[in-house]
């Protein structure tokens, strides 16, 4: 294979066994960006782009700098010339999208979990972990994520964009929203003596005008999004619902969803119970993150307003167990909300995301596609919901989640079907993110 590449000390990539760490064994190359000039011609076995429904066969793709610039019949692409990057043995799509991780967090299936790194991992030792996680959603064929707070370590989601924007440390796009929201006495860390002085997992506000400062002070140090807790404490109520408690007053929701709108940024809401997801709905957020206790109303209501949902099953199941209480009761609660969503219209808005954080990075983030498939939908909706549905969360349509002309050149392999079988994209062979190869 031929790789046109320039050469610097930016960034290092392995082109090793995709098995191998960075600078673990094999050929190890450093480089920026391909050059504008540049034409890299990739012939694609199969192409699922995204999009359409429609699987394509023997196609070129032509990438120009970190763009897509053409799509078409392999044939007509290049004629009887080789291709500069052979995939004609595997199945090609766009760069998986997941909206919802914590790449500050390492799994928290306990108290204690979650407990443990806010009080014995600094800052800085987080924000390295965190670089490992990056690199291993990317070579996972993750390109672009949607980081959800930084549990406790104040902005430093926006360094690791940085980092990664700049060539520093290789990992997917990000979009972050840095501290999250939560209200005094609603967020761990909790049940410690009162003479203590700790971390605070979210932000803490109060009150409208506190809200509106947190929200500026945010987008100020680099928020994409603004992420808020519209409840806890879940129980099942006499009705057969997921009920929670709610965090905030209505006035406050809608304090925190007006300002970031003023600003120009969307909002998601974590919000679990009945009662926590129809404040977030009143105050018309952007996503509801979770939704275990969707019921038939909201969903409709989620249709009306064109709200997106990130239902993060794996997370779920993976913790509910360690969990106990209504953990369990949850991962059935949401398999029917899935369902029913599924059949009320929803599904243009059901976009991927896994909470990976809330659970090691050692699971493969695509574990999430075999969930979504087992609940209700076909292979083909479900890579949908991993590209161009989530690049339309994102806002991002014309940048995102399809192969095709304009769109950032971000693409991943497979040897097998994901049709045929979804967990083939738990074994990504090959991942280029803005033009650059960083797993072949």
């Amino acid at each position: 294979m031929r790789y046109p590449l320039r050469w610097s000390l930016v960034r290092c990539i392995s082109l090793a066994s995709s098995a191998l760490p960075i600078g673990s064994h094999g050929l190890l190359l450093c480089q920026t960006e391909p050059a504008s000039s540049g034409q890299v011609v990739i012939r694609a076995g199969r192409l699922i782009d995204g999009l359409s429904d429609r699987v394509q066969t023997d196609v070129g793709i032509v990438v120009v700098g970190d763009r897509i610039v053409r799509v078409g019949p392999y044939p007509e692409i290049a004629g009887a010339g080789d291709p500069a990057i052979d995939l004609s043995a595997f199945t090609v799509l766009p760069g998986l999208i997941d909206n919802h991780t914590h790449i500050l967090l390492q799994g928290d299936i306990t108290a204690q979990d979650y407990d443990e790194q806010l009080l014995k991992e600094s800052i800085p030792y987080r924000t390295i972990r965190a670089t490992a996680a990056v690199r291993t959603a990317l070579m996972n064929g993750f390109t672009t994520l949607r980081d959800l707070e930084t549990e406790g370590a104040m902005f430093a989601d926006v360094d690791v964009k940085t980092a990664i924007s700049r060539g520093v440390i290789p990992g997917p796009r990000l979009f972050v929203s840095t501290r999250a929201l939560s209200a005094t006495g609603m967020y761990p860390l909790l049940g410690y003596s009162w003479e203590l002085r700790l971390p605070e997992g979210v932000q803490i506000v109060d009150g409208p005008d506190e809200i509106r400062q947190a929200v500026r002070e945010q987008v100020k140090y680099g928020a994409d999004w603004i992420k808020f807790y519209a409840d806890r404490r879940y129980y099942m109520g006499p009705d057969g619902r997921v009920r929670s408690w709610v965090n905030f007053t209505d006035e406050e929701m809608q304090a925190i969803v007006g300002e970031a709108h003023r600003l120009g940024r969307r909002v998601a809401a974590h919000a679990i119970g009945w009662d926590g997801i129809d404040a977030a709905l009143r105050a018309g957020v952007n996503t509801i993150e979770h939704g275990d206790g969707l019921t038939p109303d909201l969903i409709d209501r989620m249709v009306k307003q064109r709200v997106y949902w990130c239902p993060t099953i794996f997370v779920g199941a993976y913790v509910a167990e360690g969990r106990g209480g209504i953990w369990p009761q949850l991962v059935s609660s949401e398999r029917a909300a899935f369902g029913e969503a599924l059949k009320r219209g929803l599904l243009p808005f059901i976009s991927y995301g896994t909470d990976a954080g809330g659970y090691a990075w050692s699971e493969n983030q695509a574990q999430e596609l075999d969930y979504m498939v087992r609940y209700g939908m076909t292979p083909m909706q479900a890579i949908k919901s991993a590209t161009s549905v989530a690049a339309a969360l994102l806002d991002q349509r014309e940048n995102l989640g399809v192969v095709g002309p304009g769109h950032y050149a971000d693409l991943i392999a497979v040897a097998g079907d994901p049709l045929s079988d979804i967990t083939e994209l738990q074994r990504v062979t090959f991942v280029m993110k803005g033009g650059v190869v960083y797993k072949q």
